[in-house]
């Protein structure tokens, strides 16, 4: 059996983190269901600003709404840059920090294990490799 290459094993954490942070914006808008529904987490925008308060006590509705769409900018921004392998090392520091303010802001409002049962410290851990790898399989990187 062939060993996986550290190109190889980027390119696998680019996807999955890509994919990850996609997954978690089209459930906020209603992508995977309805609120409610079965694996569904948000389900709708509002539930999403709902849980961006309640993971930002300082916050207003008004703070909430914009710090959602911050949040939800650079998660798609990010997954992207991610996905096609373009300015990769930047993609995966800015994953970085935005996975450590997420499950940060989880262990404060919520609970230490928040975090850790929606793998949030995982996905910043493999953010940070990725980032030290460097060069990856099929990335727009290698063609510039």
């Amino acid at each position: 059996m062939k060993n996986i290459t550290i190109l190889e094993a980027g390119l696998i954490l680019r996807i999955v983190l890509g994919i990850t942070m996609l997954s978690a914006v089209a459930d906020r808008f209603g992508v995977w269901g309805a609120p409610g529904s079965h694996a569904v987490a948000w389900g709708n925008w509002e539930n999403f600003v709902i849980y961006t308060q309640s993971l930002n006590s300082f916050a207003n509705k008004a703070t909430a709404e914009v710090l959602a769409g911050i949040a939800t900018f650079f998660e798609v921004l990010l997954s992207l840059l991610l996905l096609f392998g373009f300015k990769t090392r930047l993609a995966a520091l800015g994953t970085t920090l935005l996975m450590f303010f997420f499950a940060f802001a989880m262990s404060v409002s919520v609970s230490v294990k928040a975090p850790f049962d929606y793998s949030v410290w995982t996905s910043c851990a493999a953010a940070l490799l990725l980032a030290n790898i460097g060069k990856t399989s099929y990335a727009v990187d290698n063609r510039i």
